[in-house]
């Protein structure tokens, strides 16, 4: 365990601990029936991306059960569907550049960042190849980077896609927990940013 801000005292990521969050996800029936949910309407009723109302949809229920803030939504299912070039088969292979792609919105007439919902609208596709990206998780990684050094970044790299996976896969590698998947690590970062870090 390490000092952090003299006030914060974290558990060093391990199996255990991994192990250990992630069972408090599967004991807590509102975070798993909200991914069944998700699962169902990503995977099973709306998988593609070629209707407005399918991707409405998604966008809609993502929006709300993740408190993204989006308050215009019409037009972020818009440019899914008219500005992200070939998209489902892009996700299906785990294209990183889609959350990029996805991510940038005109809102009233201004260039807005939807950074953390483009990860959770990819992930949600592909939870294999995309992890999600959220303020819990980035303040939990800064945090695990001051105490054990795990990998060198910039506060600034989590919030470029392709550089935050990579932290991520570095973050696995460090910590020896390889065997769980982006979305396992996912769940545990997040619990434990909020945890922690919850304002």
């Amino acid at each position: 365990m390490t000092k952090y801000k003299e006030e914060i005292i974290i558990p060093k990521p391990s199996i255990e601990e991994v192990k250990k969050y992630l069972k408090k996800w599967d004991d807590n029936k509102e975070y798993c029936d909200k991914e069944e949910a998700l699962n169902k309407l990503f995977l099973k009723l709306c998988p593609k991306n070629t209707d407005i109302n399918d991707i409405l949809l998604k966008v809609t229920t993502l929006n709300k059960f993740y408190s993204t803030g989006i308050i215009s939504i019409y037009p972020v299912a818009k440019h899914i569907l008219d500005d992200v070039t070939d998209i489902d088969s892009r996700l299906k292979k785990g294209d990183i550049s889609a959350v990029s792609d996805i991510q940038s919105v005109t809102l009233g007439g201004e260039m807005k960042k939807l950074y953390s919902f483009a990860s959770k609208y990819c992930s949600h596709h592909n939870s294999k190849d995309y992890p999600i990206y959220d303020s819990y998780v980035d303040r939990i990684l800064r945090y695990f980077r001051k105490c054990h050094k795990f990998f060198d970044f910039k506060n600034e790299d989590l919030k470029d896609y392709v550089k935050f996976k990579g932290i991520i896969i570095e973050f696995q590698k460090f910590y020896g927990l390889n065997e769980y998947s982006l979305k396992q690590i996912d769940q545990y970062l997040w619990q434990l940013g909020k945890e922690y870090f919850s304002k």
